[in-house]
């Protein structure tokens, strides 16, 4: 392949997924997005290494505490990025590419706005948060929660475009925009954890100064870069039955957002029980693990894709058999990860900190959740596969059994016996219970879009 598929329209792209071989479209979407996880896993991971090894335990244990609440908050956005996977990715599969670009932006317009909204309601939530938690961090985590609301508009917006890309068969495009964000984090992480020592505040600074100059980059990559892809506010007005559609596709992926992010801060709360070390240590574990769950879960993006495209274009056969071939390679991502990281797991803790306490829980943390990255990988990539067929409601389902039900009342049941480990092996019996599940649901599916023809307002293109 020539460097040229890097300007290759929507258009192009879906012939490619759905005229090609399934391997290659596989492989072809999946490398960015597999790059794309790496790169995403390298933001926390970046910025744990500065804090641990700069601020210390105290801040870094607040950042931990704090981000399941900051991701509960821009569960709005990844709803709307899910439906714009299912939506639009059918719309390209049929060939309505006009229709696309308009449901584009409809969605881009109402993410924004939605950002700017729930800016104000994080400050109060941080309020009403701290005053709860560890007395040793609950002024940081006020503090970096009320910064944070700043950079929540552009994490909206960063999301709905990764949408947009994926549904459009352009991977590439989130992973250009991740390793932008990865670069202009780690400068300004230097200049105001390290040089200024600004420690929680200057976390939430290089968060708000790289969030916002990537949203600068994507204004202009959607609406000014010259292009059959490029989107029009000229004109724009909402259209009632687009955003009809967009919450009913999108309402079940907010809800489990939501709802998993909440699971991830109680199991934080309880976490916070046993104090700083502990839940340094869980973060340093998380941080790392998120290398490892990041590279199977890559996969997921590819199904949504291609099940969507092919279920939109009439292909059925070829879109089960797209799901088929990304559990394959996803599974064999996430044994060669197992591979990798265990034997090295003690050289990986070592770079946040040389504290014993802390680096004696990272390590078993660390060797329990890699271990759970296969299971973790095929229901996200399964998930996947139900988003492009428009059934948003089972990925809810699933979202809410794995953390709620085998791992949160899993901690809740061991934590007697295991203490704190209990998080960690809630962790790996999760991961597998709802893989099981997972894999027993798609082999009932039936490979027909949920989203009524009418509802996509289009008609079979070329």
């Amino acid at each position: 392949m020539h460097l040229t598929f890097l300007h290759q329209s929507t258009q192009e792209r879906r012939e490619l997924i759905l005229n090609g071989s399934i391997w290659r479209s596989v492989i072809f979407l999946s490398i960015p997005s597999l790059m794309l996880g790496v790169v995403q896993s390298l933001m926390p991971l970046m910025d744990g290494l500065f804090v641990n090894n700069i601020a210390g335990t105290l801040v870094a244990s607040a950042v931990t505490f704090s981000e399941p609440v900051i991701n509960m908050m821009t569960a709005l956005a990844q709803g709307l990025s899910v439906a714009a996977m299912a939506i639009i990715g059918q719309l390209n599969g049929r060939g309505d590419f006009a229709q696309s670009k308009r449901t584009s932006t409809q969605i881009v317009v109402a993410g924004s706005a939605l950002g700017c909204l729930s800016a104000p309601l994080l400050v109060g939530v941080g309020a009403i948060i701290s005053s709860s938690v560890n007395a040793q961090i609950s002024h940081n985590v006020f503090l970096y929660l009320s910064l944070y609301a700043f950079v929540l508009p552009f994490s909206f917006m960063e999301s709905i475009y990764n949408g947009i890309k994926n549904a459009n068969g352009q991977p590439e495009a989130p992973f250009i925009r991740m390793i932008i964000m990865l670069m202009l984090k780690i400068a300004f992480n230097v200049i105001f954890i390290y040089w200024f020592r600004l420690g929680i505040v200057g976390c939430a600074l290089s968060s708000l100064l790289a969030n916002f100059s990537v949203t600068l980059w994507m204004f202009h990559e959607l609406f000014m870069k010259e292009g059959p892809d490029r989107l029009e506010l000229k004109g724009f007005g909402f259209d009632p039955e687009i955003l009809r559609q967009l919450a009913r596709i999108g309402a079940p992926a907010m809800l489990n957002s939501f709802l998993l992010n909440l699971g991830f801060y109680l199991i934080n709360s309880e976490t916070q029980k046993y104090g700083p070390v502990v839940l340094n240590g869980q973060g340093i574990a998380g941080n790392i693990s998120a290398v490892c769950f990041n590279l199977p879960g890559a996969f997921s993006a590819a199904a949504t894709t291609m099940v969507s495209m092919n279920v939109g274009a009439g292909k059925p056969a070829k879109a089960k058999r797209s799901c088929i071939y990304a559990c394959l390679v996803s599974a064999i991502t996430a044994v060669s990860v197992i591979a990798v990281v265990v034997p090295l797991s003690s050289r990986l803790t070592v770079l946040f900190t040389r504290q014993a306490d802390v680096l004696e829980i990272a390590n078993r943390a660390l060797h329990i959740y890699t271990y759970s990255v296969v299971g973790f990988g095929l229901c996200m990539t399964i998930q996947g596969a139900f988003i492009g067929l428009g059934k948003t409601r089972v990925p809810l389902m699933l979202g809410i059994l794995r953390i709620w039900l085998f791992r949160y009342i899993f901690i809740l049941a061991t934590e007697h016996y295991l203490k704190f480990y209990a998080v960690f092996w809630g962790n790996l019996f999760s991961n597998y219970a709802a893989a099981l599940l997972a894999v027993g649901l798609i082999l009932r599916v039936k490979w027909v879009s949920t989203i009524p023809a009418r509802e996509l307002g289009a008609s079979p293109g070329s």
